[in-house]
């Protein structure tokens, strides 16, 4: 608690805040202050989900033990302005991702109408618009997010979802047909067919034969 007197007594620009905390963890902190003007960095030791969801959320994030020269970039990456405070929206939808991610059921995704919430699951094929994602449910839905293809790649599980061409991340329970081509196509059912890059035809096969 005596952080969250010092951020309420201080009102600091810049908050190194730990993940987990004695009494009331980092991400409980945030959500119990009534607005969050300030920058946040991160600090956390190696978790793998901590940091994918940290990343889709677009802040920033050190790990322990910190290096020097890390501390300086994410700093001067405040400075110039590329990392946004976190309002009530971005807590909750990173504290659900935190907590749900390790056991991969369900993500939270945010979109135009606010933060969804979908089982893993459902999710077929996941494809990029310019700087936002198509996502593809297998209730033949879909819905816009303004995160890139890239940050769902580095956040979904990748012995589920591969990256098939630099448009396409696919469900990979979802394929019914391969069809042969330079790079050739998958059919994701619900006549959805979706190209395999020249590049990554031969890791594709690999990974479908195993």
């Amino acid at each position: 608690m005596e952080g969250y007197e010092k951020i309420m007594e201080l009102h600091p620009e810049l908050v190194f805040l730990d993940i987990e905390m004695p009494v009331m963890n980092g991400i409980d902190m945030l959500e119990k202050m009534e607005k969050t003007d300030f920058h946040v960095i991160f600090t956390t030791a190696y978790d793998q989900y901590a940091i994918k969801a940290i990343k889709l959320n677009a802040s920033d994030y050190l790990l322990k033990p910190i290096d020097k020269d890390e501390l300086i970039l994410a700093i001067d990456k405040i400075k110039s302005s590329e990392g946004g405070h976190l309002n009530k929206e971005k807590i909750q939808f990173l504290k659900h991702n935190l907590h749900v991610l390790s056991s991969l059921q369900k993500i939270a995704i945010p979109s135009s109408e606010g933060i969804m919430f979908f089982d893993l699951s459902t999710i077929v094929h996941l494809e990029a618009n310019s700087n936002y994602t198509v996502i593809y449910f297998n209730n033949n839905s879909k819905i816009i997010s303004s995160r890139t293809l890239k940050e769902f790649e580095d956040l979904l599980p990748s012995d589920i979802f591969f990256r098939c061409h630099h448009s396409h991340l696919i469900n990979l329970k979802y394929i019914s047909k391969y069809i042969k081509g330079e790079g050739g196509f998958v059919d994701l059912g619900q006549g959805k067919l979706v190209e395999i890059s020249r590049r990554k035809k031969q890791e594709f096969l690999d990974i479908i034969k195993q």
